[in-house]
């Protein structure tokens, strides 16, 4: 056992097992027996622990910026495969950095490296908490009678797993002498988190995991734990936390900061929300082709008919509305990506999909088209297997999965390319756009690329995701994706939605836990989130969720796939459009006053997870009870 101490922090290290204990402000916190960190193999079934190096030394040394632990692992399976952990204090915070740090990388074929391991978080009691950041944010209590099941992307961050590269524990949340830690993933492009909690506890276990990049770990893997006690041991100070380290590391841009480049934005603030397709075909190979019934793979709606209903909807009191249109390029919606254009001759070419912007501006609405530069259709005009993600051992990933049939994925290397292109043809025709949608941008992974060419770590594709947003504000059209990876929050205006986990399964589907706004706590002012205003029949109105948010409301959201991406179906409550127009005004109405705002903060109403009340920086707060569907909003003072 080796221990270093500095500002107020104290580490215990046992170099041969790995495990580690910190201790702050009288609270200890140690890592579980039951899981010690490992290499996995690739091959191999079984991962092979730290302790199984044959050769392992340690020594505590002091630098500039604090007191460290430095522990050197070598020879793993007969081979001279060799790493160091270093677990410092840093002397201005306490807090603890935990990194990972290769040496001698090629002579295994490592897959995953576990560490660190979980902290033990075994009390079978509801005021132990977990929080993790999977959608709009989740609470896990120890004693929750729903197991943890898969997270999206095997809790990759910055995907719909994992949203910002953090997670929390607090013990006694409701307690004075509450204490917690957050633990922030600071290397996170090849990164996610591994959770297990079984029905109603007795524990809640969640560590780290790292990846190779283009089949190396050839860089060092860093975790920050930072330790909370008393009023910073709640939710809201463990999202504050968060936004802090984020603010300092340049992800923090606010909406108004934005809007100084892009006065638009400024518009968007009390708007509803109306997500309407034109065209849809699938084709024959997608695994969603009905063979049996083949008129069903066809649809459409002309443009001419999508502007008759835009005036229909200011006629009916709508007065600030932006519009989201899938299906306007002439292969239909999910087709022949990026070889999308010209707009859809059928729904009326660049006449009919002109004057549908105009009409939308004529209304005094905004207008945006959907879009997509990941997934790369094989039927292309200009598709190239040359131009396609290409894995380290030379294979090409490809499906069928949606309504394009056979697709690969565009190295984004190449996407900025083409978004230039498509754009520069769209305002050639006379289209003004206001904004415009990159599907699955901020949802889904980074992507990987071995072809020398266009060679591309995970890393890479985020900065080109982020350079194909860039280049849309700098021509005024206000950027979307699908949901809120924090990597994008510099150059995302709004999304297609945020929402809590539950809200993209099945109505009646076990809840991994109580929903909580980790992701508005830490981001609010800096991306403008629409949400869906659903009634479940005998469930939740989630309308509730959108006003204690401060979001905008979904006035019209037709999914693009049905049962999918959190269409309830038949589970729903039809509304009369006057009656929608009502609910989503409310709405808009809050949302047009603390759009642009920062949340402030977070509470259980007299610690009742199903009564929750947020705080805006205005003074408004939103207090809603999910049980009984009410909700009371109290505005501030500061208009």
């Amino acid at each position: 056992m080796i221990a270093c101490d500095c500002a107020g922090t104290l580490v215990e290290l046992d170099e041969t097992t790995a495990r580690m204990t910190i201790v702050r402000d009288g609270h200890r916190w140690r890592t579980s027996e039951a899981t010690q960190p490992a290499l996995r193999i690739a091959g191999q079934v079984v991962a092979i622990p730290f302790c199984q190096a044959e050769h392992i030394t340690a020594e505590r040394r002091t630098t500039g910026t604090g007191e460290a632990v430095t522990v050197r692992y070598e020879g793993f399976a007969g081979t001279d495969y060799a790493f160091e952990t270093h677990v410092w204090i840093e002397s201005t915070t306490g807090d603890v950095i935990a990194e990972w740090v290769p040496l001698n990388d090629a002579a295994l074929d490592v897959t995953r490296v576990t560490w660190p391991a979980p902290f033990t978080f075994d009390e079978p009691n509801g005021d132990w908490v977990t929080l993790i950041t999977h959608g709009q944010g989740t609470m896990i209590p120890n004693d929750w009678p729903t197991p943890t099941s898969a997270i999206p992307f095997d809790g990759r961050y910055w995907t719909e797993g994992g949203y910002m590269p953090f997670h929390a524990q607090i013990r006694d949340l409701r307690h004075p002498d509450a204490a917690g830690y957050v633990a922030i993933c600071e290397t996170p492009a090849n990164a996610g988190y591994v959770i297990d909690h079984p029905a109603h506890g007795p524990h809640t276990h969640i560590g780290t995991w790292f990846e190779p990049s283009l089949g190396r770990m050839d860089y060092r893997r860093t975790v920050r734990y930072r330790l909370l006690a008393g009023e910073l041991a709640t939710v809201t100070g463990v999202a504050k936390t968060y936004r802090a380290w984020a603010d300092e590391h340049g992800l923090l841009r606010t909406l108004a900061e934005k809007a100084v480049r892009n006065p638009s934005i400024r518009q968007l603030p009390g708007c509803m929300w109306m997500h309407v397709g034109a065209k849809t075909h699938i084709q024959p190979d997608s695994s969603m082709y009905d063979a049996e019934h083949p008129e069903r793979n066809d649809a459409l709606v002309t443009f001419g008919r999508r502007a008759d209903q835009l005036r229909a909807l200011r006629k009916a009191g709508v007065g600030r509305l932006y519009m989201h249109l899938d299906g306007w390029g002439q292969p239909g919606y999910d087709n022949q990506h990026p070889d999308y254009l010209p707009a859809c001759a059928e729904a009326g070419g660049w006449e009919g999909l002109r004057a549908l912007a105009d009409t939308a501006h004529e209304c005094g609405y905004l207008f945006g088209l959907h879009d997509q530069y990941r997934d790369y259709h094989c039927n292309a005009a200009t598709h190239d297997d040359r131009n396609a993600v290409r894995l380290a051992d030379g294979s090409i990933p490809e499906h069928a999965r949606w309504a394009g049939g056979r697709q690969q994925y565009l190295c984004g290397r190449l996407a900025p390319d083409y978004v230039k292109r498509n754009y520069r043809e769209i305002a050639a025709h006379g289209v003004e756009l206001d904004g415009t949608y990159l599907d699955v941008f901020t949802c889904n992974e980074g992507d990987e690329c071995a072809n020398p060419g266009h060679r591309m770590s995970r890393a890479d594709c985020y900065r080109e995701r982020a350079r194909c947003f860039r280049w849309l504000l700098s021509r005024g059209i206000l950027t979307s994706s699908e949901e809120v990876a924090d990597w994008a929050m510099p150059v995302l205006v709004f999304c297609h939605y945020a929402p809590y986990d539950f809200q993209l399964a099945a109505p009646d589907a076990p809840r991994g836990g109580v929903p909580v706004p980790l992701q508005n706590l830490v981001y609010h002012d800096c991306v403008i989130e629409p949400w869906m205003m659903d009634r479940v029949t005998g469930g939740d109105d989630y309308m509730l969720y959108a006003l204690l948010n401060g979001g905008a409301p979904y006035l019209i959201r037709d999914a693009a796939y049905a049962g999918i991406d959190g269409d309830v179906g038949g589970a729903g409550i039809d509304g009369t459009l006057e009656d929608d127009i009502a609910r989503c005004r409310v709405v808009a109405d809050l949302h047009r006053r603390v759009g642009m705002l920062e949340m402030t903060g977070f509470d259980f109403v007299d610690g009742d997870v199903f009564r929750q009340r947020t705080v805006f920086a205005d003074g408004t707060s939103v207090s809603v009870d999910l049980r009984a569907g009410t909700y009371r909003i109290v505005f501030g003072d500061v208009a």
